[in-house]
C-alpha cells in the first residue's frame, strides 16, 4: 500500500512537468529542424523565444542587377525549403520572417513601422505551404517582402502586435479567415493575384490594403473594422464580398476602384446588406 501510495504520488509530480515539456518547445529546436529541410509540424504547443526565420543556415546575400534596386544596403534571403505547419499554438516571442539591422526602438527590440532606415535587410521566403492556423502571435510578427510560393493560412489566428505584411508577395489567395488583428494589419502594397479570405476577420486597429491589389477577388464577409478601413489607392476585381461586414472606425475609399470604376461608400454599404 505503502508503495503503491508513493507511486501515485510520484506520478502526480512528474506528470506535469512531462506534459509542459511535451507542449513547449524551444524555438531554437524550430529553427533546427527547419534548417536540416525537414517539414514541421506542431498542434498545441507552446513555442519560446524568438522564432528568427531570417538568419537561417541558406542565407544567402541578394544580387541586384538593376541599379534602381539598390538601396545602399545589403538585402540577405533565408529559405524555408520544407512545409511547416503550427495549429493552435502560442508564439511568446517576436516570429521574424524579417528583420532591419537598423530598425530599433526604444527598448533594442525591432521596430516594424513604416520608416524606412539604410541598414542591412533580412528576409525569408517560404517554398511550401505555410500554416499558422488557430494560433497567437503574443508578440512582434513580421513577413515584410516575404514570398509564399504555395498556400499560406494563418485562419483563426489572433495577432497581439501589428502585423506586418507589407509588400508580402503570395502566389495563392491567402486565408486570414476569422483572424484577430489586435493592432495595425498592414497589408500595404500586397498584390493578392487569387481570392484572399478575411471572411469573419476583426481588426481592432487600423486595417492597412492602402495600395494592395485584388485582382482574384476577396471575402470580407461578416468581417468587423473597429479602426479605419483603409483602402486608399486599392484596386479591387470581382468577385468582392461583404455581406454582414461593418464598419465602426470610418473608411478611406479615396481613389479606390472596382473592376476598374471607382468605388464609394454608398456602394460599399449597399454591398454589405
Amino acid at each position: 500500500m505503502k508503495k503503491t501510495f508513493s507511486l501515485l504520488l510520484l506520478l502526480w509530480l512528474v506528470l506535469p512537468a512531462l506534459v509542459w515539456a511535451q507542449n513547449t518547445v524551444p524555438a531554437a529546436d524550430v529553427i533546427a529542424r527547419i534548417n536540416r529541410g525537414e517539414a514541421v509540424k506542431y498542434e498545441n504547443a507552446t513555442i519560446t523565444g524568438d522564432l528568427d526565420l531570417t538568419q537561417l543556415q541558406n542565407k544567402t546575400l541578394k544580387q541586384h542587377h538593376d541599379a534602381k534596386e539598390k538601396r545602399g544596403h545589403k538585402e540577405y534571403v533565408s529559405t524555408v525549403t520544407a512545409p511547416i505547419s503550427f495549429v493552435n499554438c502560442t508564439f511568446q516571442g517576436n516570429v521574424l520572417a524579417y528583420y532591419n539591422s537598423n530598425d530599433k526602438n526604444a527598448d533594442g527590440q525591432p521596430d516594424l513601422g513604416e520608416k524606412v532606415t539604410e541598414g542591412d535587410v533580412y528576409n525569408t521566403n517560404f517554398d511550401k505551404d505555410v500554416r499558422f492556423e488557430n494560433c497567437v502571435f503574443e508578440q512582434r510578427s513580421a513577413f515584410k517582402y516575404t514570398e509564399f510560393k504555395q498556400e499560406a493560412s494563418f485562419a483563426g489566428t489572433t495577432f497581439r502586435k501589428e502585423a506586418f505584411f507589407k509588400y508580402s508577395k503570395f502566389a495563392q489567395g491567402p486565408d486570414f479567415s476569422k483572424a484577430k488583428f489586435n493592432q495595425q494589419a498592414n497589408f500595404k502594397y500586397v498584390k493578392f493575384p487569387e481570392k484572399v479570405s478575411f471572411n469573419g476577420a476583426t481588426f481592432q486597429e487600423e486595417a492597412n490594403f492602402k495600395y494592395a491589389s485584388f485582382s482574384g477577388g476577396a471575402d470580407f464577409q461578416k468581417a468587423t473594422f473597429n479602426g479605419l478601413a483603409n483602402l486608399k489607392y486599392a484596386t479591387l476585381s470581382d468577385p468582392v464580398q461583404w455581406k454582414g461586414a461593418s464598419f465602426n472606425g470610418g473608411q478611406d475609399l479615396k481613389y479606390t476602384s472596382l473592376n476598374k470604376s471607382s468605388f464609394s461608400s454608398a456602394a460599399l454599404k449597399k454591398m454589405t446588406e
